[in-house]
C-alpha cells in the first residue's frame, strides 16, 4: 500500500474552506463565530472562534466518519504505526477506559499495574472488570514506583489464565519503560491482547534514542496524548489499534458510548497538525530535545544536594527503557520534599513544574522548549540548593508497601451503599472512593480495598505538605466513603501479583 502523504491536512483544508466561504451560521454553537461573545473574541481572536463548529456534511462527524475526520484519522494512524486510530476530545482518560471496555465484560480479569492512573480504575468501574494487579518494581531511593517486569507478567498470566488482558504503562510519569516488547509477546503466546496507557509517551516510535512505542513493540491497542509532550491542545488524544485480537469495530462502537456527539474542532485540528509536524519533523524536533534535555540533566548532577537520574538505572528490574526528556530531580538532599521545591521554584522564579511527589519533582522538556528556558530551570535548581544550609537530611521517611487488600471489585463498591466516616477512624473499613495526588494522579487507594493505617498515615503526611488530594466528596479529605456493608466479591484467590 502506498504511504499516505503527510503533508496533508483534510480537516484543515476543509475548515479553511468552511470560513472563506463566509458561511452563514444558524446552527450551534451558539456565539457564532464569537459574535456572541465578543470580550472572548477579542481576548483569543476571531480565527479560532471561527472554525469552533459542529459537525456538518462537508466537515464530517466524528460519530461515523466518513470523509475529511476519516481521512485525517487514517493518517495519524500510519505516521504512529498503527492500523486504525481514532480521535479523542476527552483526552487520553478517555481512550483507557474505552481500552478496557472493549476488552472486559462485567467479572472478567484483566492485569493492570498497580500504579495505574485513576482513568484506569474509572474503566475497571465502568467495565465492571477485576483488576488482577501487578506490583512495579520500587525504587526506594527515589521513592518511585518503575515498570513491570517481563517475569511479573507472565507469573500473573499463568496463575491467572482466565484474564482477558494485560494493561501496561509506556512510559511512567517518570519516564521509565518496561521491556513492553517482550511483554507483548508472552502475552500473545498466551492469546492475550496488551493495551498501552501512553499518556506520557506521545513522541516515542518518532526517535531512536527513546523507548519503542506500543505500537513499534506490537501491542494490540494505544491510549496516546497528542497534547502532553506534542503540539496539540489540552484533551487531545488518538487510541491507536493494531489488527489481530483487537475488532476495531468494537472500538468505534465503545467509544461512541461515552464521548460526546460535539467534538471540539480546534481540538481536532490541533490534532492534526501535530500528527503532520511530527511526521515531517519529528525527529529532528526531538533530536533537539533530547540534547536540551540530557545537557540539563549533567549540569543539575553537578549540584550538590540534588540529583537527576539518567542512563544509569537502566540496570535496575523493571527499567527497560528511559525517556530522557523527562527530569525527576530528586531533593531529599536538600532537607526538602518535591512539595517544598515545586512552591520554591513558584513563588521565587515563576517556574511551574508538571509534578512533585515527597522526594521529587518532574520537569518536562518539549518540542516547545529551548536553551533559554531550559538554562532558567538549571539556574533556580542551583540557586535554590546554594541557599541551602541543610545537606542530607531527609524529611520524611517512606516505606511503599503492597498495594491494599482487594476485598470488593470497584465497580460493586462504586455503586453499593456508602457512609460517610472520619478518615482518621477508617481503618479496616472497605473504601468507596478513590484518593490520589494530582498529578500524578496515581490512586493510593481505590474503590472496593481495605484502608489500612498505613494509608491513612500518608494521606496525613500529604496533607500537612499541602499536596493537591482528589478523588473524595470531601475536598479536604478529613472525611471518606466506605462501605455500609462489607459484600466480598472478589474471592479469596490473590489479586495482587509482587514484584518479586
Amino acid at each position: 500500500m502506498p504511504l499516505k502523504d503527510q503533508n496533508s491536512t483534510p480537516l484543515f483544508d476543509a475548515l479553511r474552506r468552511y470560513v472563506e466561504d463566509k458561511t452563514v451560521s444558524f446552527h450551534v454553537p451558539g456565539h457564532k463565530g464569537g459574535l456572541g461573545i465578543p470580550e472572548l473574541r477579542e481576548y483569543i481572536g476571531e480565527k479560532v472562534l471561527s472554525i469552533d463548529v459542529n459537525g456538518m456534511e462537508d466537515l464530517d462527524n466524528i460519530c461515523n466518519p466518513i470523509s475529511v475526520i476519516k481521512q485525517s484519522q487514517e493518517l495519524a494512524a500510519e505516521a504512529f504505526g498503527a492500523d486504525y486510530a481514532h480521535f479523542l476530545v476527552n483526552g487520553t482518560s478517555a481512550g483507557v477506559q474505552a481500552m478496557i471496555m472493549v476488552l472486559c465484560n462485567p467479572g472478567d480479569k484483566i492485569l493492570i499495574p498497580r500504579n495505574a492512573h485513576k482513568s484506569a480504575i474509572n474503566g475497571l468501574i465502568l467495565s465492571g472488570a477485576i483488576p488482577v494487579y501487578i506490583q512495579p518494581e520500587i525504587d526506594s531511593q527515589l521513592g518511585i514506583a518503575m515498570g513491570v517486569t517481563p517475569e511479573a507478567v507472565k507469573r500473573a498470566l499463568n496463575n491467572h489464565p482466565d484474564a482477558k488482558g494485560v494493561f501496561i504503562i509506556n512510559p511512567t510519569y517518570y519516564g521509565v519503560a518496561s521491556d513492553l516488547k517482550k511483554i507483548v509477546e508472552i502475552a500473545h503466546s498466551m492469546g492475550k491482547p496488551v493495551i498501552v496507557d501512553e499518556a506520557h509517551g506521545g513522541y516515542l516510535g518518532f526517535h531512536e534514542e527513546l523507548p519503542p512505542s506500543a505500537m513499534q513493540a506490537g501491542a494490540d491497542m494505544s491510549a496516546v496524548s497528542t497534547h502532553k509532550l506534542l503540539g496539540s491542545m489540552t484533551q487531545s488524544s488518538l487510541l491507536l489499534i493494531k489488527e489481530g485480537l483487537i475488532d476495531s469495530r468494537k472500538v468505534k462502537g465503545v467509544l461512541n458510548l461515552t464521548q460526546t456527539t460535539s467534538a471540539s474542532y480546534v481540538l481536532m485540528l490541533s490534532i492534526e497538525l501535530a500528527r503532520k509536524q511530527m511526521a515531517l519533523h519529528g525527529r529532528e524536533l526531538l533530536d533537539k530535545t533530547i540534547k536540551l534535555a540530557q545537557w540539563a540533566r549533567r549540569e543539575i548532577n553537578l549540584t550538590d544536594g540534588i540529583y537527576c537520574f539518567g542512563e544509569e538505572i537502566l540496570n535496575q528490574e523493571g527499567c527497560f527503557g528511559l525517556d530522557p526528556t523527562k527530569l525527576t530531580v530528586n531533593v531529599k538532599g536538600l532537607g526538602l520534599s518535591g512539595f517544598d521545591m515545586e512552591k520554591l521554584l513558584r513563588s521565587n522564579y515563576h517556574i511551574q513544574i508538571e509534578l512533585s511527589d515527597v522526594y521529587n519533582i518532574l520537569a518536562l522538556v518539549t518540542i516547545g522548549d529551548n536553551r533559554e528556558r531550559v538554562k532558567k530551570l538549571v539556574s533556580a535548581l542551583k540557586q535554590t540548593a546554594h541557599k541551602l544550609p541543610i545537606k542530607n537530611v531527609v524529611k520524611y521517611s517512606i516505606n511503599i508497601s503492597e498495594p491494599p487488600e482487594l476485598l470488593v471489585s470497584p465497580r460493586e463498591a462504586f455503586y453499593s451503599d456508602k457512609k460517610l466516616v472520619d478518615l482518621e477512624s477508617a481503618e479496616g473499613e472497605i473504601c468507596a472512593e478513590m484518593i490520589m495526588a494530582y498529578p500524578p494522579g496515581i490512586p493510593l487507594i481505590c474503590p472496593g480495598e481495605r484502608i489500612t493505617r498505613e494509608i491513612i498515615d500518608y494521606v496525613k503526611m500529604l496533607k500537612k505538605e499541602k499536596c493537591q488530594l482528589q478523588g473524595t466528596e470531601d475536598p479536604e479529605v478529613n472525611k471518606i466513603k466506605v462501605l455500609t456493608r462489607h459484600l466480598v466479591l472478589v474471592s479469596v484467590e490473590k489479586n495482587v501479583e509482587s514484584a518479586g
